[in-house]
């Protein structure tokens, strides 16, 4: 399509009043500034002249973008808070957003403004289920050393978990008493486990209040059942950047290469008891 055609097809879709040279929208914002549509007419020069600068042709309203408008969400009053879009997962009082996989209530402790894991009671469940999405946690790993490596403080919180064993397992970010405790390095605190590394390691010691900030980009099948986009995670460890934006490469295996197999766009949260009694308290998720 030639010059004047394409103008002639902006001149249709577009009413233009001509102001000192200038093609200018016949509306205004709600900040009552009138649009400059030039942006189209610039982009046609530009290509038609591409050695020229950018700034030749363009101004500064032809790269403003007015709509659509961000929401408004209030943060929290306090740096630890909610935010108003979450969903609060654990505040302080019961579990009752979570269940067992077989549907059962949790047995895990739930004493003042925590929760504790029961050893051997089995892993929890949320029970809304979730895809693409922003979960803040806090943990603490027992105080007391009874183990080393991996049988310290060890537990894992798993996005899209199914509560069928048959389902997909979860892509899991490692809970463990990294604090002096060398492991494998792609099993430590804040490690995608066995996929990725994190960037430091910025665990502090046992017995002491802990956080995760995880970014969760869900992965998308195609109709075949092949992986269309796979899973990202973007995570801060007290605060500090551990993980970013990596790409998953599957489900999280302990024995095995991690793989991807099609499945629900939203299933649940889970956390895991591996036999330590971690506590967690301030669970809460938005949905993105």
């Amino acid at each position: 399509m030639n010059f004047f055609l394409i103008k002639l097809l902006i001149s249709i879709l577009f009413i233009f009043n001509k102001t000192d040279g200038n093609y200018c929208l016949s509306y205004k914002t709600k900040e009552n500034d009138v649009i400059d549509s030039s942006f189209f007419l610039d982009l046609i020069k530009i290509k038609s002249n591409s050695k020229k600068s950018d700034s030749v042709f363009l101004n500064p309203k032809s790269t403003e973008i007015w709509f659509p408008e961000p929401p408004l969400v209030s943060p929290a009053n306090k740096f630890n808070g909610v935010p108003s879009d979450a969903i609060v997962l654990f505040s302080g009082n019961d579990l009752n957003e979570w269940v067992h996989a077989n549907g059962d209530s949790p047995m895990w402790v739930v004493q003042q403004d925590l929760f504790q894991v029961k050893p051997g009671s089995g892993d929890i469940f949320t029970k809304k289920k979730f895809g693409s999405c922003q979960i803040h946690i806090e943990f603490k790993t027992p105080s007391e050393i009874t183990s080393k490596g991996q049988g310290r403080g060890n537990s894992g919180i798993y996005f899209m978990a199914d509560t069928d064993p048959s389902g997909n397992q979860g892509y899991e970010i490692q809970i463990l008493d990294s604090y002096n405790n060398r492991t494998y390095s792609n099993g430590q605190a804040g490690s995608v486990y066995k996929q990725h590394i994190p960037l430091v390691n910025a665990s502090r010691g046992p017995g002491k209040w802990q956080s995760y900030d995880i970014i969760f980009k869900a992965p998308s099948f195609s109709e075949s059942g092949y992986i269309d986009t796979p899973a990202y995670f973007t995570v801060f460890h007290n605060g500090i950047l551990i993980q970013n934006n990596v790409q998953i490469q599957g489900v999280t295996k302990y024995i095995g290469y991690p793989e991807y197999k099609k499945h629900l766009p939203k299933l649940p949260i889970k956390l895991q008891d591996h036999g330590d009694k971690v506590s967690f308290r301030n669970i809460w998720i938005r949905e993105l």
